[in-house]
């Protein structure tokens, strides 16, 4: 059946003049939905701001990628204001009781004037922390209660790394209970984690307008426990900087870098009772600093090793030992190292000595102080570092431009 509305009826002329009309009216629906599609195409292509396109070859498999403008580094001097960071060594805790780690007030008075004194202070616990689990199969197994932390909050320091080769002492479950203990916000923990994610993942801080950034990773496990003491996705565990991993930690300092104005790393690494550092904490240092560190600290050893400028950075290759049961003078000699940054310019550092008495850091004075700032200046050679910045430096217009020092020993 004929549509009605194309069915002839009356005169030749007539059928004609209704003929012209629907095409007219065709012609203009078609022109409509024209220009309909044109404006959607343009208002998709000016709204996709956030990315650029490009397409492969037409006689290739047609591919888009898309890519996302990165963050902008900050400026290198940030808000122009110094921050004073303080480093230390080896917590384990042993040899001490429940009580006296649990003496808030008493523990660490000695060196708290030193930790407080930095807008931020950070030390190595190495030891699991909590009171579940079982001690896994090594040699050397150390645990303390969580009131730990309360005494190193006590005596002024900010933040700590259990990246090491004891956070895991006392296996999966005392790790588990040692991340509830972490939840809890006792003292802010990194370089592990319920997860690689988390593990990763920095202490931030704030200070005089300045954005520091601190990730802890650890080099050092015990040969068969490597797999399973490491974080993975939906596994828990430690930040590894071995080789296998050191990419994803070195990727870790690369998101972080643009968004810091200091950057610092702290590594579990080297030899024991070594005063040297080895080829692979120099290959790590490398490494850290080419990702964007600022500063890398590391520990180990029990034992002090070199202090230094490698370029415009600053490393400390061993800060030896805190809070620990050391069986001879080298062990008990040690030392707390504030460095003064602006930015990403490092403006000096101090080195303050200590002696381990009853296994607790008590500053040095006088000629014993003088004689350990030496101490450490002696190994400055063997680490391959500088006494001064040897790079190009880093300044801005909006900050100071006070040139780089070296101050120690105050």
């Amino acid at each position: 059946m004929v549509p009605k509305w194309i069915r002839p009826s009356g005169t030749l002329e007539s059928l004609m003049t209704r003929t012209r009309q629907v095409i007219a009216g065709i012609i203009g629906v078609i022109a409509l939905f024209s220009v309909g599609c044109s404006g959607s195409d343009s208002e998709l292509k000016s709204s996709d701001t956030n990315s650029t396109e490009s397409t492969t070859d037409p006689s290739s498999t047609a591919e888009t990628t898309k890519t996302t403008a990165q963050p902008k580094e900050l400026a290198p001097l940030g808000s122009g204001k110094a921050v004073t960071i303080a480093f230390a060594g080896d917590a384990s805790f042993e040899g001490l009781s429940t009580s006296v780690v649990s003496n808030t007030t008493g523990l660490l008075s000695a060196i708290e004037p030193v930790m407080s004194a930095a807008d931020i202070s950070m030390v190595n616990v190495e030891t699991a922390v909590g009171t579940g689990g079982t001690a896994v199969n090594k040699e050397f197994t150390f645990q303390v209660p969580a009131e730990a932390l309360d005494s190193l909050d006590a005596a002024g320091v900010d933040v700590v790394t259990m990246a090491n080769n004891h956070g895991m002492d006392f296996g999966k479950e005392g790790f588990a209970d040692t991340l509830r203990i972490k939840s809890e916000g006792k003292m802010p923990i990194i370089g592990i984690g319920k997860d690689d994610t988390e593990a990763y993942a920095p202490y931030i801080k704030e200070v005089n307008g300045q954005r520091i950034g601190i990730i802890a990773a650890n080099d050092i496990y015990p040969s068969s426990m490597v797999t399973w003491w490491t974080a993975a996705p939906g596994v828990p565990g430690i930040a590894s900087a071995e080789e296998a991993y050191q990419e994803q930690l070195a990727q870790a300092v690369r998101d972080l870098r643009p968004t810091v104005n200091t950057l610092a790393v702290y590594l579990h690494f080297g030899t024991e009772k070594e005063t040297c550092p080895n080829a692979r904490q120099k290959e790590l240092v490398d490494l850290m600093i080419s990702a964007g560190a600022d500063i890398v600290v590391g520990t180990h050893a029990h034992r002090l090793q070199g202090i230094g400028y490698q370029g415009d950075q600053l490393v400390a290759f061993g800060l030896s030992n805190f809070i620990f049961k050391a069986p001879s003078a080298a062990g008990n000699a040690s030392g707390v190292l504030v460095v003064t940054a602006t930015g990403r310019r490092i403006d000096g550092y101090d080195w303050k000595p200590v002696q381990i008495q009853n296994l607790v850091p008590v500053p040095l004075s006088g000629a014993a102080a003088t004689a350990g700032v030496a101490a450490m200046d002696a190994l400055q050679s063997c680490a391959g570092l500088s006494p001064t910045a040897t790079g190009p430096g880093f300044e801005d217009s909006a900050a100071s431009s006070s040139p780089t020092t070296t101050k120690k020993g105050k």
